[in-house]
């Protein structure tokens, strides 16, 4: 799902009125990955997404495609899962089963029969050698099994990375590969100040084995050192096992990696792997097992098999990043958890990462962890990281991000973080990059970083009066009121400025940290409610998506629709939410069913938009349960859940939501026409008392219990009066004169 560009059944309906603007293709691939492991494995294809698939680089409408169909030139390591034109992608060490000689190597041979699941992935080439790859945690072992040929080979490519488009490749600074034995050889490329070790085993026929370099074999060489290498330098160089083999023998090719050397790359292998029998099966089996588990943390009742299987792959491509490769750190010497894919925190902040904290809080406190130790070496909480020295800063996106996540953390009392010492990097932060203009005016261009800093103050102070430091949270929180000033009270709406990938509606109903002062700031509920009626599409006629080369015309109409863009952007994931606020639960649930019915799918085609890290799919997962996280203020927004009964676990045991009065309702991928009846949260009930806010604290959840919610066709008056709480009381003053 979302291996392909958008494939959608037409929607009826609400969903029809949004007009979706960024590329149309999830992003994602079908290949091997463990929950949350540092190592994926995948067919190569060089073009979009993430190296798999047939699509060129876009930014806007449906995608063009590279190749008329799907093809591969071997098997690569290290995929994004999801994301858009983040600069860089990964495809480390390409393995390449071939009968043809060496100098056809990067040829690219269609794909046939492929099959995926959950830490497994198999096609055959053209070539005839039926391919299956699977992965652990820190190694992928791959298993050919070959048509009859007097020359066989196994060729594993060092040079590899990046993708086949403009400014795409990554090319190695510095490696050295040798042969450390039959069968056995490893390596270390140096890429983007990432020194990436591999050691690799191959089992079954005892070829020959090689180095080879420019496509020349290196006749009895077993070293191979470069040690500087530029753009217009490289020539491809690695290994090769060649030999005789019979139709139907089967050779076994180990990788473990490192991003500590050699020696530890070997270790990790021998840990998953084991002694000299093959492996495959066992490694498969294990990770199996471990996504059997993951995905178990979140199990439901009712919902057609459609609606289910959707929900199944979205919890899937929820865990798969980001990637924690612990004890691995390139950067620093201890032990504990380095993470990396954090691509980005303006993905994943909203949705993922409240996810993570929810059914895998060790690994979430390994992930904010990891991201203190990045500010400690290198002086700022990223926005996005990857596996690369240097934090991507992504500073145009976003600001004080992680700020969110420690106080959701710290509010749920995670164990295992120093919080004095976390707060000192929080306040140092809050005044870098766009933080100081922030500090110095009370307001910065591009306005929405205002909001975050703004946020990202709030979120602090919580931390430091929890601490006990009353004259820090007071300071902190006079300068978290000055979100206000990126308003303008003349239209309620934001200010004029840049936008990252939206546009000033699309921004507008973020739901800050006061939620009370900006509904009075435009008018009041009722002129609040209109706003979002409009911006959500209630009336209006349906609207053209763009298609193909969408022309300058094209997509200068659709903006200036100012309309919701439905899942196809990130700035629009918590505004159906904003309702709440305004004592209108059900126009919430109104947005949220439109979304759930018919944004999603069940084949290739089955996403908006990017996955951008599994933080599309944790949205889709959030909504279905009827719950939505509000980061950084420690509270969960209600809804009414697309399934009779769900159950989640948490840190306290389980968190049970069930209803009563509940419908089956299919979506798009049933063959549906039209929109199915919305229903409604009528009443509810937490753990048996009654309910009458629309939010629950972040802490009951965690805590495990039971919400029961009272489901109908028509709304009531639940949650009109009782609104989720804001950091002040209706007054629209506290911005800075």
């Amino acid at each position: 799902m979302g291996t392909a560009a958008t494939s959608l059944p037409p929607a009826s309906g609400l969903a029809a009125t949004w007009w979706w603007p960024k590329p149309q293709v999830g992003n994602t691939h079908p290949g091997a990955t463990s929950p949350l492991g540092m190592v994926s494995a995948c067919a190569y294809s060089g073009a979009y997404p993430t190296g798999y698939g047939r699509y060129a680089k876009n930014t806007e409408g449906v995608p063009e495609e590279m190749y008329p169909a799907l093809q591969a030139s071997g098997f690569t390591h290290f995929q994004q899962s999801g994301t858009g034109a983040i600069r860089k992608y990964y495809n480390y060490v390409r393995v390449t089963p071939m009968v043809q000689p060496l100098d056809d190597l990067g040829e690219a041979w269609a794909l046939h029969d492929e099959a995926a699941s959950p830490g497994y992935y198999a096609t055959t080439l053209d070539t005839g050698i039926h391919c299956e790859i699977t992965v652990g945690e820190k190694v992928a072992v791959h298993r050919y099994t070959f048509p009859e040929s007097r020359s066989a080979r196994v060729v594993v490519d060092l040079s590899c990375g990046g993708l086949d488009i403009e400014l795409g490749r990554t090319v190695p600074l510095r490696a050295h590969v040798e042969s450390t034995g039959r069968g056995r050889a490893q390596g270390t490329v140096v890429l983007e100040g990432v020194p990436l070790s591999v050691h690799v085993e191959v089992l079954g026929l005892g070829w020959r084995q090689m180095l080879w370099h420019d496509r020349r074999l290196i006749e009895g060489g077993t070293r191979l050192d470069f040690d500087s290498i530029r753009q217009t330098t490289l020539r491809p160089f690695g290994l090769l096992f060649m030999g005789p083999v019979r139709a139907g023998d089967v050779v076994e090719v180990r990788l473990g990696f490192s991003l500590r050397g050699c020696d530890q790359a070997r270790e990790n292998l021998g840990r998953e792997c084991g002694g000299p029998e093959p492996a495959f099966d066992v490694v498969r089996a294990r990770t199996a097992d471990r996504w059997a588990e993951h995905i178990g943390r979140v199990r439901v009742e009712g919902g057609t098999p459609a609606r289910r299987q959707v929900l199944a792959t979205a919890l899937y491509h929820s865990l798969i990043k980001p990637c924690f490769a612990d004890d691995e750190s390139p950067f620093w010497p201890a032990p504990g958890p380095y993470v990396f894919d954090i691509c980005t925190m303006w993905d994943l902040y909203k949705t993922q990462i409240p996810l993570l904290m929810t059914i895998a809080p060790a690994r979430a406190t390994d992930l904010l962890e990891s991201l203190i130790r990045v500010c400690e070496e290198e002086g700022n909480f990223p926005i996005g990281y990857r596996m690369a020295r240097g934090a991507d800063r992504f500073f145009r996106q976003a600001s004080a991000l992680a700020h969110t996540a420690l106080a959701d953390a710290h509010t749920l009392g995670l164990p295992g973080i120093d919080w004095s010492w976390a707060l000192v990097h929080m306040v140092d932060d809050l005044r870098r990059l766009y933080g100081e203009d922030f500090f110095e005016h009370g307001i910065v261009h591009p306005i929405t970083h205002t909001l975050d800093l703004a946020h990202g103050h709030h979120c602090t102070a919580a931390v430091a009066r929890a601490l006990g430091d009353k004259r820090l949270a007071d300071e902190l929180e006079t300068r978290s009121r000055w979100w206000i000033n990126a308003f303008d009270p003349s239209t309620g709406l934001l200010r004029d400025s840049e936008f990252y990938e939206g546009g000033k509606w699309n921004y507008s109903f973020r739901l800050v940290h006061d939620m009370r002062t900006r509904i009075a700031l435009a008018g009041g509920d009722a002129a609040f409610i209109a706003m979002l009626d409009a911006f959500f599409g209630f009336g209006a006629e349906p609207v053209q998506q763009p298609g193909r080369r969408p022309t300058t015309e094209e997509m200068a109409a659709g903006y200036a629709l100012n309309r919701f863009e439905g899942l196809n952007n990130e700035p629009d994931v918590e505004a159906p939410w904003a309702y709440h606020y305004a004592g209108r639960p059900d126009r919430t649930a109104e947005v949220v069913h439109a979304a759930l019915t018919w944004q999603f799918g069940t084949g290739p085609g089955g996403l908006p938009g990017n996955d951008d890290s599994g933080g599309l799919s944790s949205w889709y997962v959030w909504a279905s349960l009827g719950l939505f996280p509000i980061a950084g203020q420690g509270l969960f927004l209600v809804d009414a859940p697309a399934f009779e009964r769900a159950a989640v676990q948490v840190s306290g045991g389980e968190f049970v939501i069930e209803t009563t009065g509940h419908r089956e309702q299919p979506i798009g991928a049933d063959g549906i026409e039209e929109t199915p009846p919305v229903q409604y949260v009528r009443s509810a009930r937490l753990n048996g008392r009654p309910l009458e806010a629309t939010h629950l604290a972040a802490a009951d959840v965690h805590a495990g219990g039971v919400l029961h919610l009272e489901l109908g066709p028509e709304p009531s008056s639940w949650g009109r009066a009782a609104r989720p709480p804001s950091s002040s009381d209706t007054r629209a003053g506290g911005g800075r004169p």
